[in-house]
C-alpha cells in the first residue's frame, strides 16, 4: 500500500501543456508498474496542444469550470464530475473554456 497525503507528490512540466500546474500523485516506474495519477490545474485559456499516446487515459475533472477536448471528429465538454476515456493513440486537445481553473484527475495505464 501507498499512501499519498493531499499537497504530496511530483510537481512535473506536462509536455505540449500551456497554462497548467501538475503534479504526480503516482508515477509509472517510480511508484507503479502500469499506472500514472495525477493533478492538472488549468488556469483559464489553459489546456493542451494536440496529440496522441499509445497509453490510455482516463480525465475526471474534479473542480472549477468546464474543458473542451477535442479528437478528429469528435468535441466534448466536461465539467466537475465528468469523465473522460482515451483509447490508446486517439488524439485529442484541451482548453479551459471561460474565465474559472479547472482541477482535473488524470489516470494513465501503460498497456504493453
Amino acid at each position: 500500500m501507498k499512501v499519498v497525503c493531499d499537497g504530496e507528490g511530483y510537481k512535473y512540466d506536462a509536455k505540449k501543456h500551456f497554462n497548467c500546474w501538475a503534479m504526480y500523485k503516482l508515477e509509472v516506474g517510480k511508484d507503479t508498474k502500469k499506472t500514472t495519477l495525477s493533478i492538472s490545474h488549468f488556469l483559464p485559456e489553459g489546456g493542451a496542444e494536440l496529440s496522441s499516446s499509445p497509453k490510455e487515459r482516463v480525465y475526471f475533472i474534479l473542480s472549477g469550470g468546464a474543458l473542451k477536448v477535442t479528437g478528429k471528429s469528435e468535441e466534448h465538454v466536461l465539467e466537475p464530475g465528468d469523465m473522460l476515456y482515451i483509447a490508446p493513440g486517439e488524439e485529442r486537445a484541451a482548453i479551459v473554456v471561460g474565465n474559472e481553473p479547472v482541477t482535473m484527475l488524470v489516470i494513465i495505464t501503460d498497456v504493453a
